[in-house]
């Protein structure tokens, strides 16, 4: 059954012409690659906006599920109960169609019971499922016992009760695991399709025409794009768990083009296919990627101020007793980055992508307090704007931050630029000359509406001396999102990473977007992109990616669940839990950022060297203890950290000094002065094994556009596949105290410490192995 939503006059049935050529607009309605739909239980609502730049142009909406369909106010209105796991919505203008895939929900209605042994007033929940937050989970009492649900879907939950302010584990539920911390969590498996029946489906050959797949169990439908258009079934074909699917050949006129697919049956939905066409034809090396193919993209976050000092003229460190050392200017600068470039020191690292520190205007003198020690701080990090469109003279000059980017993209580098939106300083003239533009400083019971990160996340200041901007009102998002546009426009950067994300309304999300797509991609041709900054669920991190917002998040909760096994007494079974989790929310092919470390968390290393404890104050721990190496076998454990974010779907990122094992606590400890030269033996071994895992990502494109599997995992050990056509990469980690033996297929080259027999791998202690096949 077809149903559909007509706008204006009645459109034509998609079509396909015999020469194979797909239907396509000259100006899309779809700018990017449009994001699956999640359909909801029975009504789901589609902000028109974040698929169509401009919704005038439409005229009709169809689907082929058994759906009503209404647009009220820019808002498409999905109502009935999905059947199958998989429908497709389609846009249409001046008889041409662009579609949309979309997902039934796999949530089920979850239930919570707490019986109270004595006289309890308060009970709440803090899990995975609601960012550890309870006030997001407040038990209703009824009766003599506590209850609620949650819509939860298939996958493994930790959560704790709260009561009366006391944290404790379910005592109805004897299924605990360790939080990597030294204490334990309930847990809760909420069960899905039984995955040996679900589909899945893996690249197997190509010609100049035709693409051949094959599925692992049979499938009842089969759902495939070209960018953003349907290709119709007669280009699709399928014999038993053998699928060919024939290239459109308008793909030829195309520099870069991507075909997606999905499949499904009664158990459910295959994993996504992404396979990247060069001008229709599938891309067979690396060498045909440019720094617009994001899958390939290999970032680097630095702190602008301690970094590089590429020009001492422009050194003002504040050198007053208010201030540490510690919390004031290093000297670090746009020169002395540019300065790293030309000397070819990232592109020797082999990442590809510079993420910079704020550079905007900071102001003078210090501000906030530690109190042991007790200090203030300069503004050396860059996150405290008192301007958004000038350049921190500190940092350098316009003309230098030009020289930067020309200089990065002479090389096939992009640059990002950290942006702050969600709150000014003080003395921001915004904030000095719109005061009622801020939200406000105190709550309504009188209490001080700061760092009230979830309860009040779209309101809290950071600290007394940061308004939060109200960003929910377009008299404040337009002057925000334009001064966001002029660093697009006045020196051509490719994307920001965009500071507390979730602090911020959706609105400036959708206005940002629109008109970065308006202004920049659809005036240049250059895409844009851009990543985003929260701490909290899947479905909270997840709710900012669309097609009309961000393109990716930061994976805090797998970092987190990495460190506790690469560094802790995690498990590597719960960290594939993890990735199976992430795959789940954001794709089999997500852009989502899988970070080293980065400014707000304590080094890694001191973590796995043990100088620091999992649960204590890492910040204190950073100022009131000198923090150094206690564990040499620590440099071994941050490259298994560094294999595993090069080995899973997404963007890796290495913070400065990862790539060599830089020590410390939590900020500003965790900012120490870059160190180039003078390296001990471990740090140098650290760093050509970080060279060499890049390498090995940057020049298998199995890493970059692979399926992937989890083939086995266990407490102390984890395999991973991906593979792309003919190459795949297996990725082994072992963070036992015994050696371990995998058998894989055999012809594979070994780069770490693995040692081949034929098809069987030996892996030592605390070690891993990437094992690359051509």
């Amino acid at each position: 059954m077809r149903k559909s939503l007509l706008i204006g006059s009645l459109v034509a049935l998609f079509s396909c012409e015999s020469d194979r050529n797909l239907s396509t607009l000259e100006q899309p309605l779809i700018i990017g690659q449009a994001t699956p739909i999640a359909l909801d239980l029975q009504n789901t609502a589609v902000v028109l906006e974040d698929y169509l730049l401009e919704p005038q142009r439409l005229d009709s909406v169809t689907t082929d599920g058994p759906f009503n369909l209404q647009i009220d106010n820019s808002v498409l209105k999905i109502s009935g109960r999905p059947k199958q796991a998989l429908y497709n919505l389609t846009f249409w203008s001046e008889g041409v169609g662009e579609s949309v895939l979309m997902v039934r929900t796999k949530k089920t209605m979850f239930s919570f019971l707490y019986q109270p042994n004595g006289d309890e007033k308060k009970v709440m929940i803090k899990g995975e499922f609601n960012a550890w937050n309870p006030n997001n989970t407040v038990l209703e009492k009824k009766g003599n016992s506590f209850s609620t649900y949650e819509l939860l879907a298939p996958g493994t939950y930790q959560y704790l009760y709260v009561v009366d302010g006391n944290e404790m584990r379910d005592p109805s539920n004897p299924d605990s695991v360790s939080n990597g911390m030294g204490g334990w969590n309930s847990v809760i498996n909420i069960a899905g399709p039984n995955p040996a029946k679900v589909p899945t489906i893996t690249t197997e050959s190509y010609n100049g025409s035709s693409i051949n797949l094959t599925s692992n169990n049979p499938v009842a439908g089969i759902y495939a794009y070209w960018e953003n258009t349907l290709i119709p079934s007669e280009l699709i074909k399928v014999e038993g768990t053998t699928i060919q699917i024939t290239i459109p050949a308008n793909a030829k006129a195309v520099k870069r083009s991507k075909i997606r697919l999905w499949a499904y049956n009664k158990e459910g939905t295959s994993n996504d296919v992404l396979i990247p066409l060069d001008y229709g034809k599938v891309i067979s090396s690396p060498d045909q990627l440019d720094r617009n193919d994001y899958e390939a993209m290999i970032m680097y976050f630095l702190m602008v101020d301690r970094f590089n000092n590429g020009n001492p003229a422009n050194d003002k460190p504040l050198n007053i007793p208010e201030v540490h050392p510690k919390a004031d200017y290093f000297g670090g600068d746009l020169a002395g980055i540019t300065q790293k470039i030309q000397e070819g020191y990232f592109q020797d690292l082999g990442t590809n992508t510079i993420w910079l520190s704020p550079i905007t205007q900071n102001p003078e003198g210090a501000f906030g307090k530690y109190p042991e020690p007790e200090t203030s701080f300069s503004a050396y990090h860059g996150y405290w704007p008192i301007s958004n469109v000038r350049v921190d003279y500190r940092f350098g000059t316009s003309e230098e931050f030009q020289s930067l980017v020309n200089t990065a993209h002479e090389a096939n580098m992009n640059v990002l630029l950290d942006y702050v939106a969600n709150h000014v300083h003080e003395q921001h003239p915004i904030y000095q000359e719109n005061p009622g533009w801020a939200t406000n400083l105190y709550l309504p019971d009188g209490s001080l509406n700061t760092e009230r990160w979830d309860d009040h996340r779209l309101t809290t200041w950071f600290d007394t001396f940061m308004p939060t901007l109200d960003l929910s009102r377009m008299e404040t998002v337009d002057p925000m999102t334009d001064s966001a546009i002029f660093w697009l426009k006045e020196y051509g950067i490719d994307g920001f990473r965009h500071d507390a994300t979730k602090h911020i309304p959706e609105i400036f999300w959708r206005v940002l977007t629109k008109k970065i797509k308006q202004q920049v991609v659809a005036e240049t041709g250059q895409p844009v992109f851009q990543i985003g900054e929260t701490y909290g669920s899947h479905e909270l991190i997840k709710s900012y990616i669309s097609t009309g917002m961000l393109d990716a998040q930061f994976d805090f909760n797998m970092y987190d669940r990495a460190v506790s096994a690469f560094a802790g007494a995690g498990s590597l079974q719960d960290l594939s839990n993890s990735l199976r989790e992430s795959i789940k929310y954001y794709g089999d092919h997500n852009l989502m950022g899988y970070i080293t470390g980065n400014q707000d968390r304590p080094r890694f290393i001191s973590y796995a060297d043990g100088s620091l404890e999992f649960g204590e104050d890492t910040k204190y721990a950073g100022w009131n203890r000198e923090i150094s190496m206690q564990d040499t076998l620590a440099y071994r454990k941050l490259s298994a950290l560094t294999a595993y974010m090069m080995s899973i779907p997404g963007i890796p990122c290495i913070y400065y000094g990862d790539e060599y094992g830089s020590v410390g606590g939590n900020d500003p400890d965790n900012r120490r002065q870059m160190q180039f030269e003078n390296l001990d033996n471990h740090q140098l071994a650290t760093r050509n094994r970080a060279k060499k895992m890049i390498s090995i990502k940057k020049n298998n494109l199995a890493l970059i556009y692979g399926d992937t599997e989890i083939v086995e995992a266990g407490t102390y050990y984890l395999v991973l596949s991906r593979k792309y056509f003919d190459n795949q990469v297996i990725s082994v980690f072992n963070t036992g105290q015994n050696m371990i033996e995998i058998e894989v297929p055999s012809n594979g080259r070994t780069n770490f410490f693995g040692t081949l027999d034929g098809e069987m791998l030996s892996l030592p202690p605390n070690s891993f192995e990437m094992i690359t096949y051509n």
